[in-house]
């Protein structure tokens, strides 16, 4: 079974994909796109680049290495009384008005 592109709105009204595995697991996720056909695109470069991409070993020449221990994470400060979290479908409301024309009929403000 194949993987699945996941295209989506960020956080901060760009548009990315993710590639997700058969069970579930992201295996990555792309840089910030400024519209839906760049994204697009974007995938398309994947799907023709990875299929068959070369390996380039960076690893230093020591056989040996060991895992480095995982690092704490640090402790999130919550801001009392600030909810962060925001609704997925708020951010496409927010895309979708960033790519509306600012002269268009449907514009704030506009007849």
């Amino acid at each position: 079974m194949a993987g699945t592109f996941e295209l989506f709105v960020d956080a901060d009204a760009c548009f990315r994909f993710r590639l997700r595995a058969p069970d579930g697991a992201v295996l990555a996720v792309s840089k910030a796109f400024a519209d839906k056909p760049a994204a697009v695109a974007g995938i398309t470069a994947v799907r023709e680049y990875a299929g068959m991409g070369l390996i380039s070993d960076l690893c230093p020449a020591s056989s040996t290495a060991t895992p480095a221990a995982p690092r704490p994470k640090a402790a999130a400060t919550p801001v009392p009384g600030v909810d962060r979290r925001v609704h997925d479908n708020d951010l496409r409301i927010r895309a979708r008005a960033l790519r509306r024309p600012a002269h268009a009929a449907g514009a704030i403000g506009v007849a």
